[in-house]
């Protein structure tokens, strides 16, 4: 099994629509990423009435700053109906603010022909790069 098969698996078994409360949906959205450790770290996402809600992608970044990483260098996101998906603007721009090098990161686009996107082609022109210290 290649990484991009791993992530995709990973992300896929987090899948788990449910409601939580009243107020709270999850699960319909999940999200594996890799690190520059090798580690690899899931979340779903969590909607909430009031707009509090978090990403299956910031979710996953939350577990991995937990665990004391911060670079990822490959995200697989997994809709509802199983497809491979792509993080909303919101999360992209979080994504480019955790590293200087997260324009490099690697997005599946295509699970069967395992074609990519760089975070730089879906952020182009970003207005921090000059903030990062090398």
């Amino acid at each position: 099994m290649n990484i991009w098969d791993e992530l995709y698996t990973k992300a896929k078994e987090k899948l788990n629509p449910r409601t939580v409360s009243p107020f709270i949906e999850a699960g319909g959205v999940a999200a594996a990423i890799l690190t520059d450790q090798g580690n690899i770290y899931t979340g779903v996402c969590i909607d909430t009435a009031s707009t509090l809600g978090m990403c299956a992608e910031r979710n996953a970044i939350a577990n991995m700053i937990t665990n004391g990483e911060s670079h990822i260098v490959k995200l697989v996101c997994v809709t509802r109906d199983g497809k491979v998906g792509m993080p909303c603007g919101a999360c992209r721009e979080y994504l480019m603010q955790l590293d200087k090098n997260s324009k490099n990161m690697e997005i599946l686009s295509d699970l069967e022909t395992k074609e990519t996107v760089r975070l730089e082609e879906l952020v182009p022109m970003w207005w921090g790069y000059q903030r990062f210290i090398d």
